[in-house]
C-alpha cells in the first residue's frame, strides 16, 4: 500500500504510518500470501473502503470490530457489512436484533451498510484483511498500527464523536481514544462482540444506537439514520 491508496482526507494523518517497519512487513506478507495462492479478503481495491466512503472530517461514529468476514464474497471493506445479495451473517443478524429492540427499526432485507458509512459512520475492523476460511489469520501481521492511527486521527478531532467498541479486540483500541486517561469530548461505548458466541453476554440490551444518537444530538452533530 502506498500513500496514493489513501483517500485525500486521511492522507496527512495516515501517511507517516505507511513508512513504519510493521506496514512495510505487512505489504510483503500480503504479497507472499497471494503469491502462494491463498485467497485474501477483501480483494485488492476494497481494503480501504471504510476510509473511502467516510472522509475523516465527516466521521461522527466509529464502529470497531475485529477482522473481515472470511467467506467468499462477503467482505467488501466495511466492518460487519456484506454486499447486497449476500446472505446476512450471524453477527449482523444480531446487530439487527439489537437495532430493532433499541430503535424499533425493522430488519433490512440486505446486509450492505454503505448507507451508514455515507452518514459518517466509520465501519472499521482492527485488522483489515483475512485469509479465506481462517478467522483471525492476519491478526498481528501489521494492520494494528495502521488502525491505531485511524482511531487516533478521529480522536484528535475537536468534534465530538462516538466510538462503539464491540469485542475485546476493539476494546483494545480504547487507549487510542482516551489518550492520557480522559476520553475528552468523545463518547466510548463498550460491549461484547455481536457474534452468536458472545452477544448474550452483554451486547443485547446495550442500546448503542440510541445512545450514540442522544450524544450526537446533544452535541449538535445530528442523529444517524440507522435504517438501510
Amino acid at each position: 500500500m502506498s500513500a496514493d491508496d489513501l483517500p485525500a482526507s486521511w492522507r496527512p494523518a495516515l501517511e507517516p504510518e505507511l513508512a513504519t517497519p510493521p506496514m512495510r512487513r505487512l505489504g510483503g506478507f500480503l504479497a507472499a500470501e497471494e503469491a502462494a495462492g491463498k485467497r485474501i479478503f477483501p480483494p485488492r481495491g476494497q481494503r480501504l473502503a471504510a476510509l473511502q466512503l467516510t472522509p475523516l472530517e465527516t466521521v461522527r461514529v466509529v464502529i470497531l470490530g475485529q477482522d473481515p468476514y472470511h467467506g467468499a464474497g462477503q467482505a467488501h471493506g466495511l466492518a460487519f457489512s456484506v454486499p447486497r445479495g449476500v446472505r446476512i451473517p450471524p453477527s449482523l443478524v444480531n446487530i439487527d436484533k439489537e437495532l430493532a429492540t433499541d430503535l424499533g427499526i425493522a430488519r433490512a432485507d440486505h446486509g450492505n451498510l454503505e448507507a451508514w458509512a455515507r452518514q459518517g459512520v466509520l465501519l472499521l475492523n482492527t485488522t483489515l484483511t483475512v485469509e479465506e476460511a481462517r478467522a483471525g489469520a492476519h491478526a498481528g501481521a501489521g494492520w494494528e498500527g495502521f488502525t491505531d492511527a485511524v482511531v487516533a486521527a478521529v480522536a484528535a478531532s475537536r468534534d465530538p464523536a462516538v466510538f462503539i467498541l464491540w469485542g475485546s479486540h476493539a476494546q483494545g483500541k480504547a487507549a487510542r481514544v482516551a489518550g492520557l486517561g480522559a476520553e475528552g469530548p468523545h463518547l466510548v461505548i463498550r460491549s461484547p462482540h455481536p457474534s452468536p458466541l458472545s452477544a448474550h453476554r452483554g451486547f443485547f440490551g446495550s442500546r448503542p444506537f440510541s445512545r450514540a444518537n442522544e450524544f450526537l444530538t446533544a452535541h449538535g452533530r445530528g442523529a444517524i439514520d440507522w435504517r438501510r
